[in-house]
């Protein structure tokens, strides 16, 4: 049996993260298909159906100026999983390196790199987020680009920690003596040694960035209209709640899903990749 066949069947066994998985496919298949079935696109505007509740014409209601509610749920989580999904890649693959590259060499690099670290911990990031994020206009991908910025230390501080007992196996010592490049051993010996770790990090990324891309839409820092997100429609449909409350309803219903079930997916992932959990079942 491989590995990969072992990880499979420790989290097939947990049906939670089964459920998780299948919530998070039938989300991204809602967000990729439900634009083209979609009798309205999310900026058209119906002036004969302003602010109607859900109907046969409009399946999710339309806003007060028009807007068919399911085309725009529909692209708010398409958005809000192309940033989710950017943003974590881009601060794993940075703090991967980053970190491990600094257990590595040690010496002033490794110094230089925690003092970078420990002073971007302290400062209030979301404020940063908010102050950025404001006079990007609202692109998305602006908005990924900063986070990406932003968001990478905190993990990298995690990997740091774990590299630092790596440096000292056999198979480094080795490869150091044979002369292969620093970066060589980062990229090939020791981060394939940490790759159930990165991809626990990716997968809390995801519901990181979801969250911290909701809170500055609903803020009004984050995308703006046209564009729309799951949190700039959270936002918006606040503000009716009690006189439109599918406004609200419908994508706040899409955000709990998609963060419940990438948390579901991350215990998972965690208790089939790690070998001391009983989580997990026997092999």
């Amino acid at each position: 049996m491989s590995k990969w066949e072992l990880y499979s069947r420790r989290f097939r066994r947990n049906r939670p993260a089964v459920a998780g998985l299948v919530i998070f496919a039938v989300l991204v298949l809602f967000a990729l298909v439900a634009p083209l079935l979609a009798r309205y696109d999310h900026i058209e505007l119906d002036f004969l159906n302003l602010g109607e509740p859900p109907s046969g014409e409009h399946w999710l209601g339309t806003t007060s100026a028009g807007n068919d509610t399911f085309a725009q749920v529909a692209i708010g989580l398409q958005r809000s999983l192309m940033i989710a999904v950017a943003v974590s890649v881009g601060t794993t693959v940075i703090s991967a390196v980053v970190g491990t590259a600094a257990a590595y060499f040690s010496g002033m690099f490794e110094r230089l790199t925690l003092l970078l670290i420990h002073f971007l911990m302290v400062v209030p990031t979301f404020l940063l987020l908010a102050m950025f994020s404001n006079s990007s206009g609202g692109d998305w991908r602006i908005i990924s680009l900063i986070m990406i910025l932003i968001g990478w230390f905190f993990p990298a501080r995690v990997i740091w920690t774990m590299a630092l007992s790596l440096r000292e196996r056999e198979y480094v010592h080795a490869a150091r003596y044979m002369g292969v490049p620093g970066m060589k051993i980062v990229l090939r010996h020791m981060l394939p040694n940490i790759g159930s770790l990165l991809v626990i990090n990716f997968t809390l990324g995801v519901v990181a960035a979801v969250m911290t891309e909701t809170g500055l839409s609903f803020l009004g820092f984050g995308v703006k209209i046209p564009d729309v997100s799951l949190g700039s429609l959270i936002g918006s449909g606040a503000n009716t709640i009690t006189s439109a409350p599918w406004l609200f309803y419908f994508p706040a219903a899409a955000l709990t899903l998609l963060t419940v079930s990438m948390a579901l997916v991350a215990d998972g992932l965690r208790d089939a990749l790690d070998p001391t959990s009983a989580a997990g079942g026997r092999a």
